[in-house]
This record gives structure tokens, C-alpha cells and sequence, in this order.
């Protein structure tokens, strides 16, 4: 009997050790403020002669970036609400959905003045390999009719566009429009990443809506989603390859 209460104080440890390491690692997640400086950072964003460790991990977490909306778009849950503020404003203008992302993407750069976000090659290579990427494997994915699979196959795309996250912006030579304004607004406010991105994606998903763009339930889940989820790639980056 001794030995079996003492096997079981030691589960009962053991558990509780694993619980209060589970929730300190959240708690780190969602604390998560600045971008990590690890062993193939570029030292200033307008770099145009980086290591090829840099660009290798630059075109890495771009081309998981890319993957992870290709994930989304082909699962049928529901646009990014980027999409959902173009889809509006093409309401009110006229204007096509692609014409309409430029104006909001151009709009986006113009905020920067304000908010001392530094372009580079980064800033450049974000659109191209990004949207060649959505464009060379969405034909690949699949595309589920069966809603639960939807709504799996868009989680999997918003983790995927996290680590994406977290590779590319630790290159640190230069954001895209969108995650620049989501640093520039950290910088300025000095709230956890998680809290920031979250409140710029409810932010453009209301104005879209606001303007009749259609969300979907993908949609919401990424307004929820990609906070904690780019905030859980630098987090990762950062621990796994911290200078």
C-alpha cells in the first residue's frame, strides 16, 4: 500500500509538472513581441548582398507562406479577410478583385511612413514567390466537399502560413505590406503580436464585410487563428535558431 501511494503522488506530479509546463508555454506563445534574432539574420532589412543561408530561409518560409494560402483557398472554408476587404471595396468601386488587392496592398505600403517599417528584398520577393506559389501548387491540393475536412484542411494552412511566418520575417530583410503593418503597430503600441494581428484582421474583416464581402467560416477561423498562429513561428524559430 505505501508503494502505490507514492506511485501514485509521483503521477500525480508528473501531471501536474506537465500541465504547469503546457501552460507556461502558452503563456510564452501569447507574450510573444519581437521578431527573433537568430543565426542567418540579415543585420538591416536593406541588405541587397545577404548570406545564402538568409535567402534560403527567406524563400523557405515564403514559399511556406504561399503553401499555406494555396491550403486555404483549395479547402472551400471561406477567404483570408484580406480577400474579404478587396471583395468589399470592389463592391463600392467596380473595380475587379485583383485591381481592388492592389489599391488595399499599395494602401497598406502608405501606412508605413507613419509606422518607420523598412522595406527590402523580402518586401519585393513576398508578392512574387508567394502568388507563384498559390498559382504552382493549388491545382495539386485537394478540395474537400465534406465541411469537417474543410475546415481541417484550412487549419493546416494557417499553421502552415505561422511557421512560413516565423521563417521569413527572422530573415529580417523585409516584410510584406500586411505583416509590416503588423510589426509597425507592435513597435508602436508594444502589445504581444498575437494581440495586434488579431485586432488587424477583425478590424479588415468588419470594413470588408461592412462593404458585402462574404465571410466564411475559414474566414473567422483565420481572423482567430493566425495570431496565435505567426506569434507560435517565431516563437518556434526563435528557440530553434536563436544566435
Amino acid at each position: 500500500m505505501p508503494k502505490l501511494k507514492v506511485r501514485s503522488l509521483k503521477f500525480k506530479l508528473t501531471r501536474e509538472n506537465k500541465a504547469f509546463s503546457i501552460t507556461e508555454r502558452s503563456a510564452k506563445l501569447f507574450s510573444v513581441k519581437t521578431i527573433p534574432v537568430v543565426l542567418w539574420s540579415s543585420d538591416f532589412p536593406l541588405n541587397y548582398k545577404p548570406g545564402l543561408k538568409t535567402i534560403f530561409y527567406l524563400v523557405l518560409g515564403l514559399f511556406l507562406f504561399g503553401l499555406g494560402d494555396a491550403i486555404i483557398i483549395g479547402s472551400g472554408a471561406g477567404v483570408s479577410p484580406w480577400t474579404v476587404l478587396a471583395q468589399g471595396v470592389s463592391n463600392f468601386t467596380d473595380w475587379t478583385i485583383g485591381f481592388s488587392t492592389f489599391i488595399v496592398s499599395l494602401s497598406v505600403l502608405i501606412l508605413w511612413f507613419p509606422l518607420k517599417q523598412q522595406p527590402g528584398i523580402g518586401t519585393i520577393l513576398n508578392v512574387i514567390i508567394i502568388a507563384g506559389t498559390i498559382d504552382l501548387t493549388l491545382p495539386y491540393l485537394p478540395s474537400p466537399n465534406e465541411y469537417p475536412y474543410q475546415i481541417l484542411q484550412a487549419a493546416v494552412g494557417i499553421l502552415a502560413i505561422g511557421l512560413g511566418s516565423g521563417f521569413y520575417l527572422a530573415a529580417n530583410l523585409g516584410p510584406g505590406p500586411r505583416d509590416g503593418l503588423m510589426v509597425g503597430l507592435q513597435k508602436k503600441t508594444d502589445l504581444p503580436i498575437v494581440t495586434v494581428r488579431t485586432a488587424l484582421e477583425f478590424t479588415v474583416v468588419i470594413s470588408g464585410w461592412m462593404m458585402g464581402g462574404l465571410v466564411g467560416l475559414g474566414t473567422v477561423m483565420f481572423v482567430f487563428g493566425i495570431g496565435p498562429s505567426v506569434a507560435g513561428g517565431l516563437y518556434l524559430v526563435g528557440i530553434l535558431f536563436r544566435r
